[in-house]
């Protein structure tokens, strides 16, 4: 309400209570205008009165809300469901135009104002996460395989001739499969075992760069986390082989948003050498439904075209999730997640050694994985060890894989023996875990009690 609407309104109670109640009032405008001024997460998230109120006040900037609007083109942001218009907080026109994803809509103020807010906020989270480097980035509503095809086919039209992504093996299938959608061929460069996990095959992958010829090579694509015993790639040696031969570098990191390890590493390889996009899920990082990712980039040129790259209007929901969830958790809130990740990674450690030594089996030692582990299966025989997996799942234990090595996999023509283990040369069956952000312990503490049965069931049975 405006200042004479305040006034009127003390003619029907008593002044103090409407000067309470416009001071009230007034905190919520000032956090709107601090996020508006300083495009910053809040240190201290906004409770649910303050996102929603902020959220209707965006929407009402569509002109679909307008009082009196009458619509006359083909899309007017309508509804036919009540439901689905309260879901989506009365936004129907989605973000960006036919030609820019972050080109603003004249139908839709609001919505184009809460895209760039978003945005905002991720690049600030990513900053508060570890990186200082001039970067930004945008959020795309799809999920990180095809954020990664955007990427790809934005790098089409400033290398028109290559034709190759140089690929750093590791066994997801749409990490893979963005390659082969974005119409190039992938040269795969397969892990090689230091310790117990599996590292970046840098002699290899220089090797091929050679072979191939670098004016032939759209891109390395490297990988931060992922399923252990497979390390987090040496993206550093890899920003300093794109450095030297003039190759762009995409980074999958599609859930290294949540460890401040993996940030500064990539912060790390920036510095050293070339990281010009780094990929990153929306849901994997801070708890949002799929189909969300962030695109960030250093080559802020790039990132501009990527806007450019994807085709009409695109989906407000994972923009619309996003900014609640960030609004929310706040720097602090969000901390908060990461320490308690930090603390439950240490204990799922010592758990899962606990149960390895009590069943004659090993913690893996993957030190340059932060997130997942992985647990030797050599005394479950070989025809139990996917029964392992079902009996964990059929106990609602989810999450887990129970990876044989003796699997082969063909995607559209290119075979991988040893699917799943990021490596052909790998013989050894294992389960592998992870402690990702929002695990609680009475998570682990079940999965750990679970797993103790199974082991123990399945090893009385070979007696």
């Amino acid at each position: 309400m405006n200042s004479e609407a305040w006034s009127l309104a003390s003619k029907f109670i008593p002044e103090s209570y409407v000067r309470q109640s416009e001071n009230a009032c007034k905190n919520r405008e000032n956090i709107i205008r601090q996020l508006l001024q300083h495009r910053k997460l809040p240190e201290i998230g906004w409770d649910n009165v303050s996102v929603e109120t902020f959220l209707y006040q965006l929407s009402g900037m569509d002109s679909n809300n307008y009082r009196g609007n009458c619509g006359a083109g083909e899309r007017e942001a309508r509804f036919a469901s009540e439901l689905v218009r309260r879901r989506h907080y009365y936004f129907g026109h989605g973000i960006g135009r036919s030609g820019d994803l972050t080109e603003p809509q004249p139908k839709a103020a609001g919505s184009s104002l809460m895209y760039k807010l978003t945005n905002c906020l991720f690049q600030d989270l990513i900053k508060f996460m570890g990186i200082g480097a001039p970067h930004e980035c945008i959020v795309v509503p799809v999920a990180t395989g095809m954020a990664l095809v955007l990427s790809m086919l934005s790098l089409r039209n400033i290398l028109p001739s290559a034709k190759y992504v140089v690929w750093s093996r590791i066994d997801q299938k749409s990490c893979f499969k963005s390659i082969l959608s974005a119409g190039f061929i992938p040269i795969v460069i397969n892990t090689v075992k230091v310790g117990d996990q599996l590292q970046t095959d840098i002699n290899l992958m220089e090797e091929k760069i050679k072979e191939v010829d670098k004016k032939n090579i759209l891109c390395i694509m490297s990988t931060t986390a992922c399923f252990a015993p497979r390390a987090c790639d040496n993206i550093e040696e890899i920003a300093l082989l794109c450095k030297k031969y003039d190759i762009p570098h995409i980074i999958n990191n599609a859930y290294g948003l949540q460890s401040k390890v993996i940030m500064k590493r990539i912060q790390k390889a920036q510095m050293k050498g070339r990281v010009d996009v780094f990929v990153q899920s929306t849901d994997k990082n801070i708890m949002v439904p799929v189909g969300g990712a962030v695109i960030a980039a250093f080559n802020i040129g790039l990132l501009r075209e990527i806007s450019k790259t994807y085709p009409g209007r695109a989906s407000s929901s994972p923009i619309i999730d996003s900014f609640i969830t960030l609004l929310q958790l706040g720097k602090n809130g969000y901390q908060d997640l990461v320490t308690n990740r930090d603390k439950l990674y240490a204990y799922l450690k010592k758990e899962l050694t606990t149960v390895a030594e009590k069943f004659g089996e090993t913690l893996l030692s993957t030190p340059d994985n932060p997130i997942s582990f992985a647990v030797t299966l050599c005394t479950i025989p070989t025809e139990d060890l996917t029964k392992l997996g079902s009996m964990l799942f059929w106990r609602n234990i989810s999450g887990t894989r129970v990876v044989t090595t003796l699997e082969t996999k063909t995607i559209e023509g290119h075979t991988f023996n040893g699917w799943g283990s990021h490596s052909e040369s790998l013989k050894l069956p294992y389960l592998t875990a992870a402690a990702s952000i929002g695990v609680q312990k009475d998570e682990i503490d079940a999965f750990i009690k679970k797993l103790n049965k199974v082991f123990l069931e399945l090893q009385k049975k070979q007696r």
